[in-house]
């Protein structure tokens, strides 16, 4: 595809703008159409952009004007719907994250677009990053070890949400981060919550991962806190990352610190932890805008027909842990197991499911059974064989 790239966006609200300036901004792509329920939005919206077409009607947006791709920035509820409409109208489309408010929905959109031949991509910002970018080198090269555990923290006063809770809400910025790191997915999830606002609706959550490798995550998400916080903390066995996105500057600082374990000792008295204090550094990064890098490659993988990085499946897989949050929510905390593609089930629940695989035995069975081993019994003492004796429930 050589020309230019036919894009409309759907949702002007509270993310939809952003998106509106990066593709109107790029060379390859033709932005003909803003899509809104609200004419006031629209209105302001054309003011800033007047070359750019207005309509509240999706439906003309998908059949009227012609477009290559659609960007879909809405509420969650809506993502599913009007994604699949956009996947059958032929066009390319764009998910701003979380993909869809369930995994059943998620593969739903992945299977058609992999029918239809057509790019589907989600919304995770944070793996265009220049800044996620470096950290997954510095790892990727051994230079910190083997990670241990990460600690994300993303806190601030609002925005709240009325459709979904926290997590669901700022939990899948970090999560896309943490799973490029660990290259795999959980093996569970527990997360612990409280509805403070509005009920049924939790304004703070804790979530905590459990990877292979005794690795582990967590994440703490917050609508309630006076302080915005935008930080991850990456521990290995040789060195350690902080990674503070709101940092002028050093937004990354790599500490040569570590603890290690004496290998043998002879008694107690001689077993000594042993601590290392180095020095810290912090990596040039070359700053860019995550969000025009993510839109740019948005656009080359419709020229050249390839996988984009936040492709479908890797929706899905966010999707499906924090599907595994909400379970574990609704239990109370207890962990979720995320290891088979089928729905969550919980770890360690009781053992119910091998007794479910026992057949019951009917009562005239069982007095078949043992009515025989008596007459079998009786046959082998008259013949002088030995006796077998089996019992059978206690009897």
């Amino acid at each position: 595809m050589s020309k230019k790239i036919k894009v409309g966006v759907a949702g002007c609200g509270y993310w939809g703008p952003n998106l509106i300036r990066n593709f109107r901004a790029l060379a390859d792509c033709h932005l003909k159409m803003m899509c809104d329920l609200s004419t006031a939005r629209l209105k302001h919206l054309k003011t800033l952009y007047p070359e750019v077409e207005g309509a509240t009607d999706y439906k003309h947006m998908l059949n009227g004007i012609n477009l290559d791709a659609v960007v879909i920035a809405t509420n969650v509820r809506t993502h599913f719907p009007l994604a699949k409409a956009a996947l059958l109208a032929g066009k390319h489309t764009f998910i701003e994250k979380p993909m869809a408010a369930s995994v059943e929905h998620c593969e739903e959109l992945v299977d058609i677009a992999k029918k239809k031949g057509l790019v589907l991509m989600t919304g995770h910002t944070f793996l265009y990053s220049p800044v996620v970018r470096k950290i997954k080198e510095i790892i990727d090269k051994g230079d910190i070890g083997d990670i241990r555990y990460i600690s994300a923290r993303r806190l601030n006063l609002g925005l709240f949400q009325k459709d979904i809770n926290v997590a669901w809400d700022l939990a899948p910025h970090d999560l896309s981060i943490i799973l490029s790191i660990m290259g795999e997915m959980p093996e569970s999830v527990n997360c612990r919550g409280s509805a403070h606002i509005t009920p049924g609706i939790e304004d703070v959550t804790t979530m905590c991962l459990s990877f292979t490798r005794q690795r582990s995550a967590t994440i703490q998400s917050s609508w309630l806190d006076p302080r915005k916080v935008r930080e991850m903390t990456i521990v290995g066995s040789k060195r350690m990352i902080v990674y503070d996105d709101l940092a002028p500057l050093e937004k990354i600082r790599v500490f040569d610190m570590r603890v290690e374990r004496p290998p043998h000792y002879d008694t107690f008295g001689e077993f000594q932890y042993a601590y290392h204090y180095g020095d810290m550094y912090a990596p040039y990064i070359k700053q860019e805008e995550p969000l025009k890098t993510e839109c740019q490659h948005f656009l080359d993988c419709i020229k050249h027909g390839a996988t984009p990085v936040s492709c479908g499946t890797r929706g899905t897989e966010l999707v499906r842990i924090l599907e595994g949050s909400s379970e574990s929510l609704r239990l109370g905390g207890s962990p979720v197991h995320l290891a088979s593609k089928r729905a969550p089930s919980v770890v360690n629940s009781p053992p119910v499911a091998a007794a479910a695989r026992v057949q019951p035995v009917s009562t005239a069975k069982l007095l078949e059974h043992r009515t025989g081993f008596r007459n079998k019994k009786t046959s082998a003492r008259r013949a002088g064989k030995p006796e077998i004796k089996i019992v059978l429930n206690g009897h």
